[in-house]
């Protein structure tokens, strides 16, 4: 597989690229079950539990300021993709429209079909994450997890959920899917947080 859809990393990118991974010469997609098809008009993202509870639309998504975003990607299954491009909003601005009870140390992102995953607040609260609507200036396509996907570029990217479509504040640690099947609870690439064992 090395040569056609992966490359060793040259020295030069070695603070760039993690220990352990490969660079995609694409972007491959990684899919457990299907796939969900969600319009843009039937598209809601939820949040709830430590926090007032609140349903944003597609509109109202798109009311919020969009930006421009170029960050490194990296999947737990040991490649990567440097400076992907891409469009949305970023978590600091989308959180100026929620008020968080302090109590809240996690949130567990829900996605369509059913996808989980835990992230810890104060790793969701960094200046360079954003909810992404656009990749490489076509609109996100559901396989990438259009029409709207978290992008957590300092974790491996099943952190980065795909189809989000709400945000549950919790007061305590919680182990979404992945977690459940052997994943690592935070996910550092940089440490190899690769699994649980």
């Amino acid at each position: 597989m090395l040569g056609k859809f992966f490359k060793k990393p040259s020295a030069e990118l070695g603070d760039r690229v993690p220990p352990g991974q490969h660079l995609a010469t694409g972007f491959p997609v990684l899919t457990y079950g299907d796939i969900p098809q969600i319009s843009c008009d039937r598209y809601s993202l939820n949040v709830w539990g430590l926090v007032e509870p609140q349903t944003f639309t597609w509109d109202d998504l798109m009311a919020m300021p969009q930006q421009e975003f170029t960050a490194d990607f990296h999947c737990v299954t040991r490649w990567s993709k440097l400076d992907v491009k891409w469009k949305g909003i970023k978590v600091l601005d989308f959180m100026k429209h929620l008020a968080v009870d302090p109590k809240a140390i996690c949130i567990m992102e829900h996605c369509y079909g059913d996808y989980t995953t835990n992230i810890a607040i104060e790793d969701f609260l960094r200046e360079e994450n954003f909810f992404a609507h656009t990749l490489f200036d076509e609109p996100l396509s559901p396989e990438h997890g259009g029409p709207l996907r978290l992008v957590v570029p300092h974790l491996y990217a099943w952190k980065s959920a795909k189809w989000i479509n709400g945000l549950e504040f919790l007061a305590e640690e919680a182990s979404g899917f992945w977690e459940r099947n052997g994943y690592h609870h935070r996910g550092e690439p940089w440490a190899e947080e690769r699994y649980s064992y």
